[in-house]
């Protein structure tokens, strides 16, 4: 495969991408009448444009767009500046709104494929994370520039990772929609539900395969490659988080990513000793370490020392928080190499006040999980419950096409992980505007009973509730890298399996230990009872999107959602009857929760899985996801079919100084 020298000659190519191709034709007006669409569909043609603009609400009420409505995004293959120096439209937005309008009038593209990636972006509700830090001092302003940029060269280190540099090197799509589904998906193919298994739906004509960077290109065209991988006896050092495999003289080689991304993370290294230079006086000393630390890993590829500096971070020592670096694996066809991201986001202080209330807890929550299950004896624990964060940008890994983490527990290896000293945040203004919350209320009246909707939350409580249970679970129990007779969950399940029962432990965990905070009076009935619902509402949108890739690998949020519905249905505590009408009045059949019943029904879940993992119990899990993953104990294409109604939430960025 070609390789790309730079970060700044991938973002070459991919704005080559950007700026080849056919436009839609612009109308010609004297008079430009800015109400000709409203607000959503003003926001989808932008998409179907790749134009980095977004209305953010009609704040006067008139119906048509105004200079302080809009955002100019960030992380796009173009800059958008829509404002003259007055504070009007300048002639680039009305160009822009003049494509819109012409674009409107052609309606459905007649060619075939184009006609699907219309689809894909129509899937999408693009949901506007604005941070405004214009009235920050000028180092903090100067700190957030240079943060963001560092967010710009790991999106080009990503894009090296997953394949989409090669890709944006060699095929250039011709008009601008098919640059959105590029640039959003990392890559050429369509990850909507509906959409995702159409062989035409993809960026590029002939939808070409995109293989990733960190195997050969030659060696992920044979069938279970990843299982091949796993069988070697060299599989430890081949499958490593933090290398890439090559071949070399007809042999497989493990490359560390220093070696591999040399030029990239040497960049990256650079610019985060400069960003924490900016940072001055004792405030902010604990962030300047954990740059710095970061800085040496880009260089020397050894990541446990910016994990101990990170670990030593929370809410009371900084008010920003980074994460920077490789950690998870999601997107790995073999789930074992650490994606390259940044999370970069602000402290939310209300985090301090469930730290004080849960942190006495943590220890009883661990003897709760040992005590279901005689294979597992607890451990001493004394990780650090979740800080809530308020995202400013997400890069790399973590920008999704659809979605975004709202709960993340780090380290994933090494140490820290090992020694329950990571740190797991919430994130608290994700799917928070009012088009998302009007969104999942309609869904959620389509899939439960009107009696189940009476503990629907209106507030992010319950959610918040859900984000932190989950995370903390990450800690207990058979965590880390937990291993049973000299074998970590990785070895036994493999990459693919292990993951979605790892996250299907924390989800649980979620559900179980709710009885307990409820005993400890932190919780009460009312609240315990919509984060019952929360969760099972979030079962069903993942549910809704199916249980695997189009390339065949599992999905573990949906494939563990199932499981989870599964159970529970089998337990009786969620009952389904296609006779009786939606909380919505119109659809037939819906599901309905015996909030009684989810204690001792989440109780039995949570002791079949930890039992599983405390032992490696290969077969057991092979059963449980044949029986809800491919079985049909889940009504998933009902599931589906009402979620897909509704656009999936795509986030985008703006960041003012």
């Amino acid at each position: 495969m070609t390789r790309i020298a730079s970060a700044s000659l991938i973002f070459a190519l991919i704005t080559l991408v950007a700026c080849g191709g056919t436009q839609p034709p612009v109308v010609q007006s004297t008079a430009l009448a800015l109400d000709q669409f409203d607000r959503n569909r003003f926001n989808q043609l932008a998409l179907l444009l790749d134009a980095p603009a977004f209305w953010i609400g009609d704040a006067d009420g008139d119906g048509a767009v105004s200079p302080g409505e809009i955002a100019s995004l960030d992380f796009y293959s173009s800059t958008g500046n829509w404002i003259d120096a007055e504070g009007h439209f300048n002639d680039d937005f009305e160009a822009l709104y003049r494509s819109m309008v012409a674009l409107d009038a052609a309606g459905q593209p007649a060619d075939a494929r184009l006609s699907q990636v219309y689809r894909e972006l129509g899937a999408a509700a693009l949901a506007l994370i604005a941070t405004d830090l214009s009235g920050n001092t000028p180092e903090e302003r100067d700190f957030a520039r240079r943060m963001v940029a560092v967010g710009r060269s790991i999106d080009a280190l990503y894009a090296r990772q997953v394949g989409m540099a090669v890709i944006a090197s060699t095929q250039q799509p011709d008009d601008p929609a098919s640059r959105a589904v590029f640039r959003r998906n990392w890559g050429p193919a369509c990850l909507a539900p509906a959409v995702q298994n159409e062989e035409l739906c993809s960026a590029l004509p002939g939808s070409p395969d995109q293989p990733v960077d960190v195997y050969p290109a030659a060696l992920q065209r044979e069938e279970g490659f990843c299982e091949a991988l796993s069988a070697r006896e060299d599989s430890e050092t081949l499958l490593s988080p933090f290398v890439v495999v090559r071949e070399s003289e007809g042999e497989l080689i493990a490359v560390p990513y220093t070696e591999a991304y040399s030029e990239e993370m040497t960049e990256i290294s650079t610019a985060l000793t400069q960003a924490a230079s900016v940072l001055s006086g004792p405030a902010e000393e604990a962030l300047r370490t954990y740059l710095r630390a970061a800085a040496q890993a880009f260089l020397d590829n050894d990541w446990v020392p910016a994990d101990e500096a990170w670990s030593r971070m929370n809410a009371e020592n900084s008010k920003w928080y980074v994460r920077v670096g490789p950690d998870e694996v999601y997107w790995d066809p073999c789930s074992n190499k650490a994606g390259f991201h940044m999370t970069f986001a602000l402290i939310d202080s209300g985090s301090l006040e469930w730290q004080e209330r849960l942190t006495p807890l943590q220890q009883d929550m661990e003897s709760a999980i040992a005590a279901l299950v005689e294979t597992y004896e607890a451990r001493e624990t004394n990780f650090h419950l979740p800080d809530f964060i308020e995202i400013v940008v997400n890069a790399g890994d973590d920008r999704d096409a659809f979605g975004a983490t709202i709960g993340q527990s780090l380290p994933n290896w090494g140490p820290v992980a090992n020694e329950n000293r990571g740190r797991t945040v919430a994130m608290t203004n994700l799917y928070t505007d009012p088009d998302s919350a009007g969104r999942r209320r309609a869904a959620a009246e389509s899939m439960v009973t009107t009696e189940t909707l009476a503990s629907f939350a209106t507030s992010p409580n319950a959610g918040l509730m859900s984000t932190i249970l989950h995370e903390a679970t990450h800690n207990l129990g058979p965590a880390g890298e937990y291993e049973f007779e000299g074998k970590t969950a990785e070895a036994a399940f493999g990459g693919e399996m292990a993951s979605m029962l790892e996250e299907l432990k924390a989800q649980t965990g979620a559900l179980f230990l709710l009885s307990l905070l409820k005993e400890r009076g932190v919780l009460d009935e009312a609240a315990v009872n919509e984060a019952y619902l929360d969760s099972i509402l979030w079962a069903f949108g993942h549910i809704s999107r199916g249980m695997y890739t189009a390339g065949g690998h599992r999905k573990a949020y949906s494939q563990l959602a199932a499981i989870q519905v599964g159970e529970l249905i089998a337990a009786g505590a969620i009952t389904w009857d296609a006779s009786r009408t939606a909380g919505n009045g119109t659809d037939p059949g819906s599901f309905s929760i015996d909030y009684a019943a989810m204690p001792a029904a989440a109780e039995a879940l949570m002791a079949k899985v930890v039992g599983i993992l405390a032992v490696n119990d290969v077969e057991a899990a092979t059963a449980l996801a044949a029986e809800h993953v491919d079985g049909d104990t889940v009504p998933q294409q009902v599931i589906a079919e009402r979620y897909q109604r509704f656009p999936r939430q795509s986030f985008v960025f703006a960041v003012s100084y």
